[in-house]
């Protein structure tokens, strides 16, 4: 972690801006090798990506941010990657390689990390879709997680659509008790209001035996959860599923059998 750039690798990584009134042809592109960028895992390309940002988010004609085959380093700012205040904003291709295993090592070893996933602060986040991607060994597949305290935040209109899951630990979660490694938990009840939020084939192998947990809020219950042509195992065999606070239908070939 002591490297000037952190490598994320990009595959045809393709940012688009729409234009409030809806969406439509991107007419501008802003190609990151134009501003500098080089795909050298070791060159730090971190200004060229946010030069490209920076038009993009300037213009009012929608918009597109390129990012060609290759490995490009982004320095370490803090954050790898950090999106605030965004709106109308799809993201197409690529793989992102977040260095998890680099991130949780300097964790322990307590060095200037970069501070990882965070939280979303109020008001909250709607109309979100999530779809064909793939998640091999990670910890979550696709998550939404909330800490256990007072708030006026809300998680709504998500559609998470063609995954496949290979060997992860948790393929289907609502966490609404997160607290990592359980320590300095605020021990409340979540106020987050999640609802409508659907997940539409969903497929392959959990790492554990509860492949569909979701764990809402006693105060605010999910509600309006869709499962549709979900097929989860673990070990070839059935996986289970477990609910909490939450409501909801499924639909189409489901297993495990829905706890909704």
């Amino acid at each position: 972690m002591e490297q000037t750039a952190n490598s994320i690798v990009f595959l045809a990584f393709v940012l688009l801006f729409f234009a409030s009134s809806g969406v439509a042809d991107p007419l501008l592109t802003y190609n990151v090798l134009n501003y500098g960028a080089k795909p050298d895992d070791n060159f730090d390309s971190t200004q060229a990506l946010v030069a490209a940002w920076t038009l993009a988010c300037g213009s009012i004609n929608p918009a597109t941010i390129y990012v060609p085959p290759g490995g490009f380093g982004i320095g370490s700012t803090g954050n790898w990657l950090l999106f605030e205040h965004v709106n109308g904003v799809s993201i197409y291709g690529g793989i992102l390689d977040g260095q998890g295993t680099g991130l949780w090592t300097c964790k322990r070893s307590g060095k200037g990390c970069p501070s990882g996933a965070t939280e979303v602060e109020e008001a909250g986040v709607q109309n979100v879709t999530v779809k064909t991607v793939a998640f091999t060994g990670t910890e979550n597949g696709v998550r939404i997680k909330s800490w256990g305290r007072q708030s006026s935040g809300f998680a709504r209109n998500i559609l998470f659509q063609h995954a496949v899951m290979t060997d992860v630990q948790n393929p289907i979660v609502i966490d609404q008790h997160y607290c990592p490694d359980e320590k300095n938990c605020p021990g409340q009840v979540s106020g987050v209001k999640i609802s409508d939020v659907t997940y539409q084939d969903i497929h392959g192998t959990s790492a554990t035996e509860v492949a569909v947990k979701f764990d809402c809020s006693s105060e605010y219950p999910c509600r309006n959860i869709r499962l549709e042509d979900v097929k989860l195992t673990y070990r070839n065999k059935a996986a289970e599923a477990s609910c909490s606070n939450a409501d909801g239908t499924a639909s189409g070939f489901v297993q495990p059998s829905s706890c909704l």
